[in-house]
């Protein structure tokens, strides 16, 4: 998406989880905790992927979108399709997306990324952006 931007990854922090749950210092029930709403968001509104779950790997892993943002009002929270998030970009100044990676069958769940939306990020194309105080 053209209008992405600030992205934070979040690969060494669930690294850093999986090493503890490995090792035995944290159990399973610690990081499979998935709430039924975010089951139900991966079901509805996620995107499969071809990731195996890295605590059961029995199930691949499905990305789940929320978004969040002043100008959403009452949308904000909600979780959207991948295909939602152009029209989204194009239609608000600012969205805050938030990707959720899920395995519905053992309820592991992690924070993958996350990154801003919105015209406020679009490059004007060459040519067109003006400079204040300069007619052409």
């Amino acid at each position: 998406m053209r209008t992405q931007r600030q992205i934070v990854d979040y690969a060494l922090r669930r690294r850093a989880l999986l090493r503890e749950l490995y090792s035995g210092r944290i159990g399973t029930h610690e990081v499979c905790d998935a709430s039924p709403y975010l089951r139900n968001a991966a079901r509805f509104h996620g995107e499969a992927t071809e990731i195996r779950c890295p605590v059961c790997r029995r199930e691949h892993v499905t990305l789940v979108h929320y978004i969040y943002g002043d100008e959403l009002k009452t949308s904000a929270g909600q979780a959207r399709k991948r295909a939602e998030l152009s029209t989204l970009a194009m239609t608000f100044r600012e969205v805050q997306v938030y990707v959720v990676e899920v395995c519905r069958g053992c309820g592991w769940n992690h924070l993958v990324e996350q990154f801003l939306l919105g015209r406020d990020g679009m490059i004007p194309e060459p040519g067109t952006a003006r400079r204040a105080g300069v007619a052409e």
